[in-house]
């Protein structure tokens, strides 16, 4: 898929290695320490739900749902999101993020979390619950943990502490 001057596709196990090495060049060691990193370790991503976005055949994009739940119901994580900094504010994240939500309810999935800015990700269909009915594994400002439904009622009820899949023994 082509919009604007990227072009967009499933990420690839060979774009990896890209992938990470953009991760710490972006996001540096500190991003081990954050509860969504945390959840992350040791669970891979879908593939089949993480995206990319190139410009002249690099990478210059990257955006990945990794399962998990929240309050013992199936959830996905998303994050992270990276644009490469000479990229931002082109329209390339956002896309990548209507792009992975759209594959993630087309598979029927049902809720997808993010830690991040609402003024970014509200318009894209996230929203905050009530401070606290969501609780992260480590540090996390209740004000930037955002949930979007996928399907009618998702919503409802939701509440509990988010876990990762490893810590459930998948």
């Amino acid at each position: 898929m082509t919009q604007g001057s990227f072009s967009y596709r499933l990420e690839k196990p060979v774009d990896s290695d890209t992938i990470e090495t953009m991760h710490r060049d972006v996001f540096g060691p500190g991003r081990f320490a954050k509860s969504a990193y945390r959840l992350r370790e040791g669970v891979a991503h879908d593939p089949a739900l993480s995206f990319v976005a190139e410009r002249d055949g690099a990478i210059v994009a990257s955006v990945r749902l990794t399962p998990i739940a929240i309050g013992g119901r199936p959830a996905l994580l998303l994050g992270p999101l990276l644009v490469v900094p000479a990229f931002k504010g082109q329209g390339a994240g956002k896309t990548l993020v209507r792009m992975s939500l759209e594959a993630a309810r087309k598979a029927g999935h049902a809720l997808v979390l993010l830690v991040g800015d609402e003024p970014y990700y509200g318009p894209l269909g996230f929203a905050k619950l009530p401070p606290y009915a969501i609780t992260m594994p480590g540090p996390a400002d209740p004000d930037r943990v955002l949930v979007a439904g996928l399907v009618d009622g998702a919503l409802e009820g939701l509440s509990g502490p988010v876990t990762s899949l490893r810590d459930k023994g998948a």
